[in-house]
């Protein structure tokens, strides 16, 4: 399993879901990705998820903070306040200004210039998910967004990420943070993709052994397949909702 104690600056570092069902969710992602998972009374009933003993995601109760229940990704860094005072300088609106999580590290959240809503994580104790891009993990990390170059150079600039061009061509434009079989995550140009009033943002891909089965299995605990598995040249990719409606992502070998 590729196991990190730390994230690479910019990277990926954790996710959590923000969810109207906490016992139910709890349920869904311990059949469906064989999860075990505790709540931390300590900080509002916060759920951690693991995988084999290892923390791979968390949750929260949604109480009306979000419109719909939704993952959420968090950036690393070793600053929040500096990355976030970035962020605002270059027009991003502030949802959650830097704040201290007992000893675990900072958080915040900002907006991009595309609308889409990232989190800031500056760890302590808790340095993020501690495995990745192996079954039941989280394994890609995407944004999709309808201001693409200012995107791009937002994050760029603020997470410091060391971007690169994968695709240019009109139908297809897409950066990575990182390349080759080193990237971590990417943007992509969502201007030709998908209804006008879908919402931008960052979405997760859980890595899994068989993309047909995982979404069977999705179905059978509840959730709502949005988008039938298909073979690409990065596996084979489905969407779907979970039990209390969060998109997710299920990524498979073709």
């Amino acid at each position: 399993m590729p196991h990190r104690d730390h994230a690479p600056t910019g990277a990926p570092c954790w996710v959590d879901l923000m969810t109207s069902d906490p016992d139910a969710s709890r349920v869904f992602y311990g059949d469906l990705f064989g999860w075990t998972s505790e709540v931390n009374d300590d900080f509002g009933g916060y759920i951690n998820f693991a995988k084999d003993g290892v923390l791979v995601a968390g949750g929260m109760k949604n109480r009306g903070e979000a419109p719909f229940d939704l993952w959420s990704v968090y950036l690393a860094t070793d600053d929040a306040q500096a990355t976030f005072d970035a962020a605002v300088a270059r027009g991003s609106t502030e949802e959650l200004a830097p704040m201290p999580v007992g000893d675990l590290g900072v958080m915040a959240f900002v907006w991009d210039p595309g609308q889409g809503r990232v989190g800031i994580w500056q760890p302590d104790e808790h340095r993020g998910f501690g495995v990745y891009d192996e079954p039941g993990t989280p394994g890609w990390f995407e944004l999709h967004t309808r201001a693409y170059d200012a995107t791009v150079a937002f994050y760029r600039d603020v997470f410091h990420w060391d971007a690169h061009t994968m695709s240019d061509a009109p139908e297809f434009r897409y950066t990575t943070l990182g390349e080759g079989d080193g990237a971590l995550a990417g943007i992509m140009d969502a201007t030709n993709f998908g209804p006008p009033a879908e919402t931008p943002g960052w979405s997760v891909y859980f890595r899994v052994a068989d993309t047909d089965a995982a979404l069977a299995q999705t179905v059978a605990l509840g959730g709502t397949v949005v988008l039938e598995a298909e073979d690409t040249p990065y596996g084979r990719l489905a969407v779907a909702l979970d039990c209390t409606g969060a998109t997710f992502k299920l990524v498979g070998r073709s």
